[in-house]
């Protein structure tokens, strides 16, 4: 099959025993290549000198000083953010660890700069795209890109739509003409209407040559094939962290009355099962941005704490009131029950 998100930077990376994505030269060069790091015309020699040393080694060591020998400060101050997420990489050697020692912080854990949350993002869809390494299903990969990039919601008669978000904005603004779009929607001349393709089982292949165009929809409804995917997805995300099988199925409703753990997959769905779980009056206009619940089981009980054994784990995925889907794939990670955190 033909390879996909050519742009997260995969085919730069190296597996290790584990199957961890290991940090390489080249792909901290792509770093140092980014518009907000590569001299432009005004760029002194300073800076000039600066970037071709860390293209030559992208691992050389920069002290502050030499930084603030740079004239432009905005440029010292983007590489001082390049440069403390180079070393949170290097210190962790693998784009996983990096990944789970931002939000599993350990006594041994290094504590430098803040990661921008582009850099996140990043990392989750470099991740994400070596999880799906080998995969042929476009209703999958398409699900993948929740992971990083944000959705827009719609809903009519019952179909949950998610469209790219940044897509979306783009034809309601330009109406995907771009800069001469634009124009003309600040002229109040119609657009053409723009329809984005729909995919189902019986054409996810329409994803693969359109992987990074961002112009699909995934069709979230309650027992098609695009939760399936996103499900089964979310299954591999655990898998590949934590080394733990688990088995994620969508749910109309919890009626377990010994519901003892929950995780939402982004702020609102976290919210939104707290207050469910404590009993907060939820009103039905909140209930309504509940896409889907979930049943998360493990396959081997003995993982989890004694006391919660055996007991299933319950998922939400839930929009804001402007509709946007905001999936936090780390909280997967950090909040899974599992018996060495106890």
């Amino acid at each position: 099959m033909a390879d996909f998100w050519r742009d997260s930077g995969y085919r730069l990376l190296e597996r290790d025993g584990r199957g961890y994505l290991a940090v390489t030269d080249d792909f901290l060069r792509a770093y140092f290549q980014r518009p907000e790091v590569r001299p432009v015309e005004e760029s002194c020699a300073a800076e000039r000198a600066l970037h071709a040393a860390l293209l030559k080694n992208p691992r050389e060591a920069v002290t502050a000083a030499r930084l603030g020998e740079l004239d432009d400060p905005d440029a010292g101050e983007n590489y001082r953010v390049v440069l403390g997420f180079r070393d949170r990489l290097l210190a962790a050697g693998t784009l996983e660890e990096c990944y789970l020692r931002l939000f599993l912080p350990s006594s041994d854990a290094d504590t430098g700069a803040p990661v921008p949350p582009l850099f996140i993002d990043q990392m989750a869809h470099v991740i994400a795209r070596g999880i799906l390494e080998g995969c042929e299903d476009g209703l999958r990969a398409r699900a993948g890109e929740m992971l990083f990039r944000e959705q827009k919601v719609t809903i009519e008669d019952g179909t949950i739509m998610a469209a790219d978000a940044e897509t979306v904005d783009m034809h309601a603004t330009s109406g995907g003409f771009g800069d001469l779009g634009r124009l003309i929607a600040e002229a109040q001349t119609p657009l053409r209407t723009v329809e984005l393709d729909v995919l189902s089982e019986a054409n996810a292949g329409l994803y693969w040559g359109r992987d990074q165009a961002h112009d699909t929809v995934l069709d979230l409804s309650f027992a098609g094939a695009g939760l399936d995917a996103l499900s089964r997805l979310l299954e591999s995300w655990i898998r590949h962290f934590l080394d733990v099988e688990v088995s994620i199925q969508p749910v109309q409703q919890i009626t377990d009355e010994k519901w003892v753990w929950h995780i939402g997959l982004d702020a609102e769905g976290s919210a939104l099962l707290n207050d469910l779980y404590n009993a907060v009056e939820v009103g039905e206009t909140r209930l309504a941005r509940l896409l889907s619940l979930f049943r998360l089981e493990f396959a081997d009980s003995s993982v989890m704490p004694a006391a919660i054994a055996g007991r299933p784990v319950y998922l939400a995925m839930a929009m804001t009131e402007q509709g946007a889907l905001r999936v936090k794939p780390q909280n997967l990670l950090v909040n899974l029950p599992l018996a060495e955190r106890a």
